[in-house]
């Protein structure tokens, strides 16, 4: 399927280890949690990022997310929105530096609400529109929430509008 970085396809160099595949040798590999220990293990030099299910805590991650590169999170539905709940937990009380990916049923309309929330690539269905994400990437100029991005609030001064 492909990545969406910044509103545009890239290549994809991380493999998906299913939960009762054996860790290949070299190479970045994505685990789920029970396994992140093992990846570490044997990773030596290379890159190993975790799979979080909706329902799996954040903080279970504290002891080993400096030595990760990649954090998984998962949407299973449209309505399920634990995942932006967990990017933020990531960014704001971990503070994870590397890239959180969303995989799941991502919509492009969730797409500036996911990079407010830290998430950094998407991976989209095939036959998706990239036009449309590069759209959603850049629909919204003014944001009324706070996010984890560094940059500077503009839609707090309009609450000034709103309360006549």
């Amino acid at each position: 399927m492909p990545l969406l970085e910044n509103g545009r396809i890239v290549a994809d160099t991380w493999t998906q280890v299913p939960d009762d595949a054996p860790c290949p040798a070299d190479g970045a590999v994505i685990v789920p949690l029970a396994r992140v220990e093992e990846a570490l293990a044997r990773a030596g030099n290379a890159p190993v990022g975790v799979r979080l299910t909706p329902d799996e805590d954040v903080t279970a991650l504290r002891t080993v997310l400096p030595r990760l590169a990649l954090v998984n999170v998962d949407f299973p539905g449209f309505r399920d929105g634990r995942a932006f709940t967990q990017a933020r937990a990531l960014r704001e009380h971990l503070h994870f530096k590397g890239e959180i990916r969303a995989t799941g049923h991502a919509l492009p309309d969730q797409y500036e609400f996911m990079l407010r929330c830290g998430i950094t690539t998407v991976v989209i269905a095939e036959g998706s529109d990239p036009s449309v994400w590069e759209k959603a990437h850049t629909r919204f100029t003014v944001a009324y929430q706070p996010s984890v991005l560094n940059e500077k609030p503009q839609g707090f001064g309009l609450r000034r509008f709103l309360e006549a």
